[in-house]
């Protein structure tokens, strides 16, 4: 058992408290980890304002993190201690039937208890004073220390900066991954939504090799950087402007190749189908949806060829396909450093949400070092 500095999310809409906790050792399977440095993430914030079904409170929010192993539990043969590693909120256990069909990087082995905040044992590592603190998405990256299943860490290279490559814990694996997994050499794509993940795919379509690439916000906040990133068109939707589905329609000659939701608002998945073009057009969904939305489109678009498929971490298996995309990273392909916009202490962490809300950052990254 070891003493960690956490922030704590007691309650939905409730400042985080940071407080000094304790850590039991890892159990079977399981690995302690240093974290480093974590990203802000938007999906940390549905769990700060209640709107994650599967948060338990009170909870240590963070799943972007990248840090040490600090100490292996029995049975662990795949991590040693000093190894660096990015937890993952998506395991690869590499038996399940998801992980042996190659059709899917979901695996659900230890879901059923990361959606209860707790380890597969049915039990948390984290206690404040007497009481149980829960985990988050099985990473809990906003404590200096956390123990993680070993199927739900990446091992990568030791010369990555950690304080960088943290944000391959979501927003840029799930928005490159998403993009080199769906864009062709040529294809024109539409991007709803430039908040980390959006501007994210726009990296990767460029990479991709899209001809065209167009972004899609309410806000102007980000467009310098996603032009950077490769985006050759803005649209901003709003009372006083063209419908963003006819905008792009008259931009690409009748629709793109590929659309990317990344607001998780139904009437912006709707736009995303409607400006995809017949016959092989694809709207992927990354948004997360309110729970018990429905959405509903004409079936004719679906039978002349277009299709609505969702993209889950990008489509990247993490412990086996993340390393690679690190690899791209380090060679230069991949950029992060744009789109850290602050560096934080772990006692900043409530202005780092605070900026979020705003759309005055991009990523804040904590830093515990």
């Amino acid at each position: 058992m070891i003493k960690t500095t956490a922030a704590i999310c007691v309650a939905p809409n409730v400042p985080l408290e940071i407080d000094t906790l304790t850590v039991d050792g890892p159990g079977p399977g399981e690995v302690l980890v240093e974290i480093v440095a974590s990203g802000l993430c938007h999906t940390d914030l549905t769990a700060l304002e209640g709107v994650n079904a599967s948060s338990v409170y009170p909870l240590i929010p963070g799943h972007e993190g990248a840090g040490r192993v600090v100490e292996v539990g029995l049975g662990v043969t795949t991590l040693c201690i000093d190894d660096h590693v990015i937890p993952l909120y998506g395991p690869e256990c590499g038996e399940c039937s998801m992980c042996r069909s190659k059709r899917t990087n979901l695996c659900w082995t230890i879901k059923p208890t990361r959606d209860r905040g707790v380890m597969p044992d049915g039990t948390s590592r984290f206690m404040r004073g007497n009481k149980p603190v829960h985990h988050f998405m099985g990473t809990s990256t906003l404590s200096r220390y956390t123990v993680v299943p070993e199927i739900a860490l990446a091992k990568i290279r030791k010369d990555a900066p950690l304080d960088k490559v943290c944000l391959f814990g979501c927003g840029v694996t799930t928005g490159v991954g998403a993009a080199l997994a769906h864009v062709r050499p040529g294809d024109k794509v539409a991007v709803f939504g430039l908040g980390g993940i959006g501007v994210n795919i726009i990296q990767g379509a460029r990479i991709a090799g899209a001809s065209r690439i167009i972004g899609i916000d309410i806000s102007s906040a980000k467009t310098e950087l996603a032009t950077s990133y490769g985006m050759t068109d803005f649209i901003r939707p709003g009372p006083d402007a063209p419908d963003p589905v006819v905008a792009i329609r008259d931009l690409t000659g009748g629709g793109v190749d590929v659309a990317f939701e990344c607001t998780g608002v139904l009437g912006v998945m709707r736009q995303s189908l409607d400006c995809c073009v017949p016959a092989w057009g694809v709207s992927v969904l990354l948004g997360v949806e309110p729970s018990g939305s429905e959405l509903s489109f004409p079936p004719v678009q679906v039978r002349y060829g277009k299709s609505i498929v969702g993209s889950y971490f990008g489509g990247i298996k993490g412990r086996t396909g993340l390393p690679g995309l690190i690899d791209r990273f380090m060679e230069g392909e991949i950029d992060l450093d744009r789109q850290i916009t602050h560096r934080l202490q772990l006692h900043e962490v409530n202005e780092g949400f605070h900026l979020m809300k705003q759309g005055k950052s991009v990523r804040s990254v904590v830093m515990f070092e």
